[in-house]
Order: structure tokens, then C-alpha cells, then sequence
């Protein structure tokens, strides 16, 4: 399965190493460029770079995706939907998709919600130093922990009727409760059953800051 790390222009840490492909989003593909890391793909309007640093952007990309500014979708949708459309087998890890705008961190908290990206849901991972973001659709699953994350949260995008078994905190018929983030649970030692019946569900890893 290829690996994909999509770079966003939001904040970084640091990047991984076992990657098949890069992919910047506009101002991301700088931050690649700058860390002698050629990206095999740049999409974005880049209205968030110079003229200068679209000409370096031009030159050490692979390809180039330019968008017009007044859109539907934002870079990083059209990156995403670019990335499945050449590798639909693939994973996509992506950075620096927070620590910038407001209104940019939550359209990517959402991505899902394009239904161009909706079908590939499960292979997306919005990750920083703190968390790991991911998605299921409606049904049944079990969710594995990751590594060095301590704590996992479920988000339903529409207000159902969640089933959370096998965790510290279960939710089920005898103690439901509705809230719109089901926070700072955690594994025991197994996977965890979700279950419930329309929408998709955000899943959040997370861990204290050192």
C-alpha cells in the first residue's frame, strides 16, 4: 500500500521517514523544499507564497496542481482528492493541517464531509506531535490503539446513538448520553467496538504534552 505524507501549511514538528510519496499543499511544498525534500506533487493557489518562492515550488516539484483562489474546495481538499485519484490504494499521513486558521483546522477536522473524499476516510491520518486524527464510517469497528497515544476520543458528526465497548468508559443502552465530543477515554488492553448507524465519526488520539 503506498504511503503517502501530505504537508499543509499549518504548524510542524517534524516529518517521517518511511514515505513513498510527497505531497505538498501550498505553502507546505516550501517547507518540503526548504528541507531538501522534493515534492512529487504541489497543489494549492499558493497566494501564500511569493512569486520567488512559487518559481523555486515550480522547479523542484514533480508536478504542479494550481488552483484559481476563489474555489469550492480548500488546497488541502483538492490535494487529497488528487492524491486518491492517482494512488486510490494508498494511506495518506498529513501534517501541518493545524496551527493555522481556525476556519482551515476545522474544514480539515472535516474532510470527510466532501464526498469526493468520503470513501477513502479510513486511510486518512491528520497527525501532530500530540494527536492522530482519523474517521469511520457508519457500521461496526474495531479500533486498534497507536502507539504512545494514551487517550482516544469519538466525535459523531450527526447527533446518533454511539456505541463505545471495551473501553475504559463504555457507552452503550444502559448509561447513554449525548455529547458531541466523547472524550479522554482510553484502551484496555483490547480493541475497542464502535458501533452506530448514520454519519461518521471522528476519531482523535491524543497525549499530554511533555
Amino acid at each position: 500500500m503506498t504511503k503517502i505524507a501530505v504537508v499543509a501549511g499549518g504548524q510542524l514538528e517534524t516529518l517521517p521517514t518511511d514515505v513513498d510519496i510527497w505531497i505538498g499543499v501550498d505553502r507546505g511544498s516550501l517547507y518540503l523544499i526548504d528541507r531538501e525534500i522534493d515534492p512529487d506533487l504541489a497543489v494549492g493557489d499558493f497566494d501564500s507564497v511569493t512569486q520567488d518562492e512559487f518559481q523555486r515550488i515550480q522547479e523542484k516539484a514533480g508536478a504542479i496542481i494550481q488552483a484559481q483562489p476563489e474555489k469550492d474546495d480548500t488546497d488541502l481538499e483538492l490535494a487529497v482528492i488528487a492524491c486518491f485519484e492517482r494512488y486510490p490504494d494508498a494511506n495518506l499521513m498529513i501534517y501541518g493541517a493545524f496551527g493555522g486558521r481556525m476556519d482551515h483546522a476545522l474544514a480539515n477536522v472535516f474532510l470527510p464531509s466532501n464526498p469526493a473524499i468520503s470513501p477513502f476516510m479510513e486511510r486518512i491520518f491528520l497527525v501532530d506531535e500530540q494527536n492522530v486524527m482519523t474517521y469511520r464510517p457508519s457500521g461496526k469497528h474495531l479500533i486498534d490503539p497507536v502507539d504512545s497515544m494514551k487517550y482516544i476520543a469519538f466525535m459523531p458528526t450527526n447527533d446518533i446513538h454511539l456505541i463505545i465497548e471495551g473501553a475504559k468508559y463504555p457507552l452503550n443502552e444502559t448509561n447513554f448520553f449525548f455529547k458531541k465530543v466523547y472524550a479522554s477515554n482510553e484502551f484496555i488492553g483490547k480493541p475497542i467496538s464502535l458501533s452506530f448507524d448514520s454519519g461518521y465519526v471522528v476519531i482523535i488520539y491524543s497525549k499530554d504534552r511533555k
